[in-house]
């Protein structure tokens, strides 16, 4: 007997077609429905689950020939009840003569108290029975009712359509010749009630598995690509009959269409010839290649606003290049990542048609709808050592097109005071590249100096960004300040001012194999930092070179578990402590450094106790982000330890080292987790708090 299956809501002829795929594969291998729908074709993953008919009702699977069936011996079948839920049907009257049912345990799979399965079918045997078990597992309606709570009529109208969905999961494994047999009996209720509970039980018998007839592939073979192509579709004749490969065979194909140069392909839905009599399908996908191309140029919609030819910068692909799908897509990100539009399109377009075996020419033309530009932003804080913090800013992101922002800033704070612009141009010169520059006056009066500064910095980076996170991100720069310092004040007794000159070049890369800027599980970053710098004070030249490097490790140890280490080192070479501003020394301590003990609290001191900062220093931490079920596991409990030492000499002499312990809370959030550590110094100075309380977003490290 045939069946032909076909047309959007591919129907057996037998009858009605059973639910889509997506309802009954929630695990489907399709990965990426966004870029299927992009294609021209309307990504529905309905198709190879529809495509599976029925078994003729007068051919049950017990008289073919060759098809042992092995009862289990003690399994005595009830007759089967249809059963409407109506309030009139009393528990005593279904239950009354319904036989104890008992089971085989290599035949059976208990799946709860009411619902059972059962496998009698010996030969051939049933392959796909554990997936098939799981995936009938998570959809079973019978399953959903709560142990205790189940009745004769709730479980028959369950049972019904437990039925029916076990017949078309056969389908799916490409099973047409399957039956089901339904059997309501009882069961005891435990071993100290006489009380009688309902249970179901299907037994299923799956029959001979169908396979793969014919291969009919369309109009691939027309693609100059064709032999290419065909790998990529990995189904043959002979292979086993599976719905979900189907789909996602199907998927592959379409990726490969996309990332080999055919921006217009087409692929219509399976289409599948059931012959019941050779117990094997013939599978018809048509394809539409539709020719190959090449990238041409990057047009934009708004030219005032983002120019062609900026876009061509962000894009990851030259005129060309072989159009490939997920470039475009890239691009698409690329341009929603500036954060200046509402709603970006991406459109291959044809310039040049394929002319033998020379590939076409599309433009990309990118449709932008502008956003809001402007914003103004503000904060206020308190902190035991900071005092009150205000900050204010008003920033305009595309105040000089392209993505030329200007931004104005301001802080009023009991130890700070600041007032700023900075001028920003994002993806200068490439992608993700920012040129910044920053003018600023401040005052600061940290822990160890009092600072009045004015500055202009300059910086050209390449970024590593929470869209686009990046193996290697460098930056490159120079700034020259004015700064007036002094030393902390101490009882009282005001020290007296330096003014510095200060001009510098500064360099630093990161390596990063982490899986998250803000929160890593596992690899590892490493950060290096180089700066030659000058500076002049009371009428003498110093030259001396900064440079630091901090390395982090993380590694899973479990499912909810993480070990993160990570160390630092610094030095100042070439120039004494008198030639080096305050605020260009090295100091320690802080919810970035050694918890526990305040911000710049750890160093070298003089006699009046002040901190003078060092010429070296080193940090290490370790910890154990440990992972809890509290809030759906989004809360972990992390204790750690760190240490650190500075030292006037340019290398360490560890003279003095700072231990602090703690424990701290994350709240694992949709952008990083938020941070809460309290520390306490093991070995602190009089002057040292007795804790230390650190909040922030990310990890410490």
């Amino acid at each position: 007997m045939l069946a032909l299956v076909g047309g959007p809501a591919l129907a057996a002829q037998e009858r009605e077609a059973p639910a889509s795929l997506e309802d009954l594969i929630p695990d489907s291998a399709v990965d990426d429905p966004e870029s299927w729908a992009q294609q021209g074709t309307d990504g529905s993953v309905e198709t190879a689950s529809d495509a599976l008919g029925e078994p003729e009702a007068d051919t049950p699977i017990s008289e073919l020939p060759d098809m042992p069936v092995a009862w289990p011996e003690e399994v005595e079948l009830a007759p089967l009840q249809e059963l409407e839920p109506e309030e009139d049907i009393r528990f005593a009257d279904l239950l009354g003569d319904s036989p104890q049912i008992a089971f085989d345990e290599a035949d059976m799979e208990r799946i709860s108290d009411a619902l059972v399965l059962g496998f009698p079918q010996k030969e051939p045997p049933f392959s796909e029975r554990g997936d098939f078990v799981d995936r009938f597992t998570a959809l079973s309606t019978i399953e959903e009712l709560d142990d205790g709570d189940e009745n004769v009529a709730q479980l028959a109208a369950r049972a019904r359509k437990d039925e029916e969905l076990l017949g078309t999961l056969l389908r799916v494994y490409g099973y047409y010749d399957g039956e089901i047999v339904r059997t309501i009996g009882t069961r005891d209720a435990g071993e100290d009630t006489a009380e009688q509970r309902p249970r179901v039980r299907f037994d299923v018998i799956p029959g001979p598995r169908y396979s793969v007839g014919t291969v009919d592939l369309g109009e691939l073979d027309s693609a100059p690509d064709a032999a290419r192509l065909r790998k990529a579709f990995e189904i043959y004749p002979g292979d086993f009959l599976q719905s979900d490969t189907i789909v996602a065979e199907r998927f592959d194909l379409d990726r490969a269409l996309g990332e080999t140069g055919y921006p217009f392909a087409e692929i219509d839905q399976p289409e599948l010839l059931i012959d019941h009599e050779r117990t094997a399908g013939d599978l018809t996908l048509p394809v539409r290649p539709r020719g190959k191309y090449v990238f041409g140029e990057v047009v934009s919609s708004d030219e005032a606003f983002l120019s062609s030819r900026h876009l061509s910068e962000i894009a990851r692909f030259e005129p060309g290049e072989v159009y490939q799908r997920s470039l475009a897509f890239d691009l698409r990100r690329a341009v929603t990542a500036t954060g200046l539009v509402s709603a970006v399109g991406v459109e291959a377009r044809e310039v040049t048609p394929p002319q033998g075996d020379e590939p076409g020419v599309v433009a990309m033309d990118v449709t932008v709808e502008r956003a809001k530009l402007r914003t103004i932003a503000g904060a206020i804080g308190y902190g035991s050592e900071e005092g009150v913090r205000i900050q204010a800013s008003w920033e305009h992101r595309n105040l000089f097109p392209p993505e030329g922002a200007l931004k104005l800033r301001g802080i009023l704070g009991t130890r700070e005071q600041l007032g700023g612009v900075t001028f920003r141009r994002n993806n200068f010169g490439g992608r993700d590249k920012v040129l910044t520059v920053d003018a600023y006056a401040s005052s600061v009066d940290t822990t160890a100096y009092d600072a009045r500064t004015v500055a202009l910095t300059g910086t050209y980076e390449r970024t590593s960004t929470l869209l686009f996170q990046k193996p290697l991100a460098w930056g490159v720069g120079a700034e020259i300040l004015a700064t007036d310092e002094r030393n902390r004040i101490v009882d009282g007794v005001a020290r007296p001012r330096q003014t510095y000159f200060v001009g510098a070049l500064f360099g630093r890369a990161t390596l990063d194999t982490s899986d998250s800027l803000l929160d890593p599980t596992r690899g590892f970053r490493v950060t290096g930092f180089l700066a030659p710098e000058t500076s002049r004070t009371q009428g003498e030249q110093f030259y001396y070179l900064r440079s630091r490097v901090d390395a982090s490790y993380y590694m899973p140890l479990g499912e909810r578990t993480v070990i993160a280490a990570r160390g630092a080192f610094a030095s100042i070479q070439g120039a004494d402590l008198v030639g080096i501003a305050p605020s260009r020394r090295l100091y320690a301590g802080g919810g970035g450094s050694v918890r526990g003990y305040g911000y710049q609290s750890i160093g070298p001191k003089n006699e009046f106790m002040e901190a003078t900062g060092g010429r070296s220093l080193v940090e290490a931490s370790l910890e154990a982000r440990i992972g809890t079920g509290f809030l759906d596991g989004a809360v972990s409990i992390v204790p750690f330890f760190d240490l650190g030492s500075v030292s006037t000499s340019t290398t360490p002499d560890f003279g003095e080292v700072k231990m602090g312990a703690g424990l701290g809370v994350r709240y694992a959030t949709g952008f990083g987790p938020i941070r809460l550590d309290v520390g306490i110094p093991l070995n602190p100075e009089p002057e040292d708090a007795a804790v230390g309380v650190y909040i922030s977003l990310g990890q410490a490290f």
